[in-house]
């Protein structure tokens, strides 16, 4: 867990020492083993006590409820995403922004499968459409963080081109990107439902109606 996870949201206070952190990180494993197993509904602060191994104020004196230990949890979440998408984008140098959404599509599926937790929490939907963001809702707030990454990406969006001959209004991807992210997490949760891995069939198409979705939004 890093640092600025540590210093956000919901924690009642912020571990400084290294026992702490190791102790706050080990409660958030602990969650998110949990969240698979008994769902949100069935977590609660003195199973995730007994289960990391932690005095129940040990739990208390970080987070004030199990809604609490879950948005610590999300927003450690939100942030593996975008540095996996920042490592993506720094190692692959793509043709055409839409690739970078595919990418940011990749990324997803990839901590769906890999991500203790994540299949069930998602970005936080199962507890509070606001759970990462006060004002944006969740889906709203990854939208506008892969924007941000294309637009730094890409010099052309930033200034009104997205490729050879292309032109792209930054105002309609930013738009475009929210209906199409709300569009892939309701095939990707799909494709997880009808298959533990991932229905490939399911997971392809979804791609390319993003693709194509953005294809006809966006480009002018």
């Amino acid at each position: 867990m890093s640092t600025s996870t540590l210093t956000m949201g919901p924690l009642r206070r912020v571990p400084v020492q290294g026992r702490s952190v190791a102790r706050v990180q080990r409660m958030l494993d602990t969650c998110a083993v949990l969240v698979d197993e008994v769902g949100y509904e069935g977590l609660s602060t003195t199973l995730l006590a007994e289960r990391a191994g932690v005095a129940i104020g040990s739990v208390y004196q970080f987070f004030p409820d199990k809604r609490a230990v879950v948005q610590a949890l999300t927003l450690r979440n939100l942030e593996a995403y975008l540095q996996r998408l920042g490592v993506r984008f720094g190692e692959v140098a793509f043709d055409h922004w839409w690739d970078g959404v595919d990418a940011a599509i990749d990324e997803y599926i990839a901590m769906h499968r890999s991500v203790p937790g994540f299949r069930t929490l998602h970005f936080g939907d199962v507890v509070d459409v606001h759970l990462l963001d006060e004002e944006l809702d969740n889906n709203g707030v990854i939208a506008d963080r892969i924007a941000r990454l294309l637009v730094a990406q890409f010099s052309e969006p930033a200034s009104g081109t997205g490729g050879p001959g292309r032109q792209i209004d930054v105002s309609r991807l930013r738009f475009a990107l929210t209906i199409a992210v709300e569009a892939a997490d309701a095939l990707i949760k799909l494709a997880f439902r009808r298959d533990p891995d991932g229905d490939e069939a399911v997971l392809t198409e979804a791609k390319a109606l993003i693709r194509e979705y953005l294809h006809r939004h966006v480009e002018t």
